[in-house]
């Protein structure tokens, strides 16, 4: 069965090429890219993807929604330009797409709609087997037409029927540098506290000080994210800065507009 590969895109010359060529295998490749201003599209384009040019507007499922439409195969896997797909991971892919059931009523192959796949990340030079990252699954594998993106940012890929799930990690290499971490932090704590504002949803002054410390307790203890070293030590604070961020930019949301003291 035809497999379509989507790859959401910013200015992401440093991994895009690397990314592209884990890919190969797909029979298509879809790169949609946020208005790049480096090498991202030269780049896409001369490993063979198909470039689609379509600004993010601060809303991941929208485009997400707009790869899937472009995508043609049955199945469409998504993959983000920082990620990597090993040999084992293809060859799983392939094998499970293929070897569906056959609804003959349908007229065409069945019963599992999507697989979740694990991540294994990898920041400076260490796997982190530890923390709340080591847990996270991903939908990313799905049928085309059984399901859309939702929610602007930590999208999630609602799909109907049954979802399975791959044993094999997608790699995933995130925050090479401090700097480009406190980056991505600051963009999408600004992106999760308007989604939550528009929610309705308030932060105090307490939940801004107690959640945010115990957003650290839990990566860094009792996640055993200590046991990653000073790799699990920089995520759990800065995921907890992260946490932060949320809350205080909420806060700071509904004074502007003089709904809190």
């Amino acid at each position: 069965m035809a497999i379509s590969a989507v790859v959401l895109t910013k200015n992401e010359e440093k991994n895009i090429g690397e990314c592209l060529k884990t890919l190969k295998w797909a029979e298509e490749v879809v790169v949609i890219d946020d208005e790049s201003t480096d090498k991202t599209v030269e780049i896409a384009k001369a490993n063979g993807a198909q470039v689609y040019e379509h600004p993010l507007d601060d809303d991941f499922s929208a485009q997400r929604n707009f790869g899937l439409d472009k995508a043609k195969g049955e199945w469409v896997f998504f993959v983000d330009a920082d990620e990597r797909v090993s040999s084992t991971l293809r060859a799983e892919i392939q094998l499970m797409v293929n070897d569906q059931p056959f609804d003959s009523a349908q007229g065409k192959s069945s019963i599992i709609n999507g697989f979740y796949l694990k991540r294994e990340d990898k920041m400076w030079g260490r796997v982190l087997k530890h923390g709340e990252n080591a847990k996270v699954k991903l939908l990313r594998l799905g049928k085309k037409g059984k399901g859309e993106w939702e929610k602007p940012v930590h999208e999630i890929w609602e799909i109907k029927g049954e979802i399975g799930e791959l044993k094999a990690p997608l790699q995933h290499l995130p925050h090479q540098t401090i700097s480009e971490f406190l980056e991505e932090i600051n963009f999408y704590s600004t992106l999760r506290a308007r989604e939550l504002y528009k929610e309705g949803k308030r932060a105090s002054l307490l939940e801004i000080i107690f959640y945010t410390k115990a957003k650290f307790i839990k990566d860094y203890f009792l996640e055993l994210g200590f046991l990653d070293g000073m790799p699990g030590f920089v995520v759990a604070l800065l995921m907890s800065f992260h946490s932060f961020l949320v809350r205080s930019k909420l806060y700071l949301l509904w004074r502007q507009e003089g709904g809190w003291k």
